[in-house]
């Protein structure tokens, strides 16, 4: 029992094993689910796993099963960025228990029953503790709101290094409030239309009302909030990136009295964990900030003219690679959080951006295509694009695997590395 115990103490009450659990879940449904799409019902393994798995797939019901789907997936995505803000900022002991309690609760009925009610019979049991586990999370995300606040004396600091007011307002804490306070009002606005599902109310309504809330003579108006908006992120982004690389050549090259070009650039990729992630918010901009901006500005005159489908792709290529970049910059700060080391840390850190970016520059090249190819000649290259997304997407799978199978036999060993980062946790709590 205390095997067990221990085990269970750790999955669930500390950090990195609630992160682990999350990751694991995800890459389960990711490596499951992906099997039933596009590329894998031409091959026929769509249909051997639909039969396998006794799936009830209804072509009708295609929409309703992808807004659970990603919604599953998207919750346990939130309870990691959850978990690492709670380990990072400072709050009252009971608030990181509640959130972290409440969002794993809520995060594993979501991800369960709403998988098992969408694609395994409609038992509209199941459908209800979907939506509760939605609600323990809004809920979780309030209460994060509540232990985010920064304008509270006891999180004031006095270090000149970390940006702050004149009173010691933690300007990294204001940010991290002000991000949960736009998630949950974004939630909320989602649960709106989405609590009339079922009632006459049709995906295809709710695509029409987002477009027609651009296109109304408010629309100058519209696109002014988001640009405004935008352009400050994208400048903040840029700024990171330069302190980040900044740092990391003048921490790499600080034995030498003077480096050279090749030297500084040896010092920034050394650690592919800590230049990662700047680099993917930067590789984001040729493969989702930049191409949702230039299709903003070409909507009317360029990709309204090209057929619905390919509209679709764009639209469907485009949320997927931010996604996917999200992804693996948190599995690159996953890598750093539990201590990889040497080859097996460069190694860990050098496969997903590489094997990630093969596959995010093919999704950006296949759905632009429109733009440099017709579509009577577009095959040979369609071939190639698909082929590239394959390899990447499906290595990074199999790296993803490889981890979580390490992980676990590490679970049975007495002192394995997950005793380590649970004696770590406790130190660094006591430190706090």
């Amino acid at each position: 029992m205390q095997f067990v115990k221990d085990r269970f103490n750790y999955l669930f009450g500390s950090t990195k094993g609630l992160i682990l659990v999350a990751i694991a879940m995800v890459g389960i449904v990711t490596a499951i689910w992906g099997m039933l799409s596009g590329p894998m019902a031409e091959m026929g393994v769509r249909e051997a796993v639909i039969k396998t798995l006794g799936m009830d797939i209804v072509q009708a019901e295609r929409e309703g099963r992808i807004v659970i789907l990603y919604h599953s997936i998207a919750m346990a995505i939130i309870a990691i960025e959850t978990y690492m803000i709670t380990s990072l900022l400072k709050m009252k002991a009971f608030f990181k228990t509640a959130i972290n309690v409440i969002i794993t609760a809520g995060y594993i009925l979501t991800l369960t029953f709403g998988l098992v009610f969408a694609y395994f019979g409609h038992n509209w049991i199941f459908h209800g503790v979907y939506l509760f586990g939605l609600s323990l999370i809004f809920f979780a995300g309030l209460l994060l709101i509540v232990a985010l606040w920064p304008w509270n004396p006891e999180t004031y600091i006095t270090d000149k290094d970390y940006a702050r007011t004149k009173k010691g307002v933690d300007m990294e804490r204001v940010a991290f409030f002000a991000t949960a306070v736009t998630t949950v009002i974004s939630a909320l606005f989602g649960a709106v239309p989405g609590s009339y599902y079922g009632h006459g109310f049709e995906t295809t309504i709710v695509l029409n009302l987002g477009v027609w809330g651009v296109v109304t003579p408010l629309e100058p108006v519209a696109h002014m909030i988001i640009y405004v908006g935008a352009t400050p992120s994208m400048f903040a982004a840029l700024l990171l990136l330069i302190w980040n690389w900044s740092k990391l050549i003048r921490e790499g090259t600080a034995h030498l009295q003077k480096s050279n070009f090749i030297q500084k650039l040896g010092a920034l990729v050394r650690d592919p964990l800590k230049f990662g992630p700047t680099w993917q918010m930067l590789f984001m901009n040729f493969t989702t900030s930049g191409i949702g901006i230039f299709m903003a500005i070409k909507l009317d005159e360029i990709f309204r003219v090209w057929p619905a489908r390919e509209e679709r792709i764009e639209l469907t290529g485009h949320w997927h690679a931010l996604s996917a970049i999200i992804a693996t910059i948190i599995l690159l700060y996953y890598g750093d959080m539990i201590g990889l080391k040497g080859k097996v840390r460069r190694l860990y850190g050098w496969a997903i951006l590489i094997l990630s970016d093969i596959a995010l520059a093919a999704v950006t090249i296949f759905e632009m295509k429109r733009l440099f190819i017709a579509e009577a000649v577009q095959q040979p290259l369609v071939n190639g694009l698909m082929l590239g997304i394959d390899f990447g997407l499906g290595l990074l799978l199999v790296l993803l695997a490889t981890v979580m199978v390490w992980r676990l036999i590490d679970l049975f060993k007495p002192k394995g590395r997950w005793a380590e980062e649970v004696t770590h946790e406790l130190a660094q709590e006591v430190m706090k």
